[in-house]
């Protein structure tokens, strides 16, 4: 009972990717996994789906869908939270951590990124990480979120040969804002225990010290991007501060009904082998050549499946 399969599966690793899955402040979910492997003596590396913009030229572009960086890296618009989060580890933890980002791509050009940095890092374990469930729609719900960079990652990854490939979820229930529904999440994560590809869950609690220091490191980086504040990180953090209901962190969700609830502070992993195995475009996608025909054939795909899986309400 006190060994999930998570963890047995990542203590047999030494050298582990976490990877933001959708883009974004999807890394900073990796956090509290980041800061507790490190304490247990792991070597573990950052990477992320970027939204931002990225010098095109220069030694730290590991591939042409690649590049490495750090507090040195030019900043190019507002929207750089990869960078952000490097300045605040220097800053705080006196550790120069570089952000290995991978631009927004087809699934082809995105398997050969991250074919690159597991040889240049000698990787043996890759967790994914989505900040939502959105990743679990396996493409007949009638709402999927904003599913094309999740479901890139998540193909990209699935095709690598290496040991151990893992996705983890946190901010359960967060996709809401998005059309995603509790019900047909908590309905695929039924279908993945039949498989096997449930490997646990775990609540995050801000008296760990590997919390308070995701909590310290994203509310810098909002500090840094007032006008982009995170929907999926700032509602996280008020699970954690224990707020429920409709309770807004910033001003983008004004307008909207949200349920923030301590479900929200857990993570929730997977075999991402079994999630790949369930997308049913995953033939259609897999070999993309850039982001635009990868999003054209999912909306394309979605178009045509309905009727939609049933969503019910949960009950009281």
């Amino acid at each position: 009972m006190i060994e999930l399969p998570f963890f047995t599966q990542l203590n047999e690793g030494q050298r582990i990717l976490l990877a933001g899955a959708g883009g974004g402040f999807d890394i900073f979910c990796g956090l509290p996994l980041y800061f507790s492997l490190k304490e247990a003596g792991k070597e573990v590396f950052l990477a992320n789906l970027s939204f931002s913009f990225l010098p095109p030229i220069g030694e730290e572009r590991l591939d042409p869908n690649l590049l490495r960086v750090t507090t040195d890296t030019p900043l190019f618009g507002e929207y750089f939270p990869e960078k952000f989060l490097a300045d605040w580890f220097l800053a705080n933890e006196n550790e120069t951590v570089p952000l290995y980002c991978f631009e927004r791509t087809g699934v082809r050009p995105l398997q050969q990124a991250y074919e690159t940095l597991i040889t240049h890092l000698d990787i043996d374990t890759v967790v994914l990480v989505d900040g939502g469930t959105d990743s679990l729609m396996r493409g007949d719900e009638d709402g999927l979120g904003t599913p094309a960079e999740d479901i890139a990652s998540i193909t990209a990854v699935h095709k690598l040969t290496i040991p151990r490939k893992m996705l983890v979820c946190l901010g359960f229930s967060v996709d809401r804002f998005h059309g995603v529904s509790n019900e047909l999440s908590l309905a695929a994560i039924a279908e993945l225990t039949r498989q096997a590809g449930f490997l646990g869950n775990f609540s995050l609690l801000e008296q760990m010290s590997s919390v308070q220091k995701y909590k310290a490191a994203t509310e810098y980086v909002f500090q840094q991007m007032p006008n982009d504040i995170s929907i999926v990180s700032s509602s996280i953090l008020s699970a954690l501060a224990g707020n429920y209901g409709d309770h807004h962190a910033t001003r983008r969700t004004l307008g909207s009904k949200l349920w923030i609830n301590p479900l929200m502070t857990n993570y929730w992993c997977f075999n991402l082998c079994h999630i790949a195995e369930r997308i049913l475009y995953l033939d259609l996608i897999k070999d993309t050549e850039d982001f635009m025909e990868l999003r054209g054939l999912i909306k394309a795909f979605w178009r045509e499946q309905a009727p939609f899986q049933r969503r019910h309400s949960i009950p009281d």
